[in-house]
């Protein structure tokens, strides 16, 4: 019967740092989902660089 009891106690040691574990997550969640998502905003700049665009150009080495 001592086994058992041994048995149970670990099993309700687990429960509760499940439960507390548990808890710490919702908590953690709860500070993060109170910040601003940026979600109503636009999408990305179209042209952050101005005219750059696709024209590269190559120079060849002198010397």
């Amino acid at each position: 019967m001592a086994e058992s009891k041994s048995k149970q106690d670990a099993a309700g040691a687990e429960d509760d740092n499940k439960r507390k574990f548990r808890e710490a997550l919702d908590r953690k969640m709860s500070k993060s989902s109170g910040a601003s998502d940026h979600k109503d905003t636009g999408g990305k700049q179209s042209r952050a660089h101005g005219a750059a665009g696709n024209h590269r150009e190559f120079r060849r080495k002198s010397g």
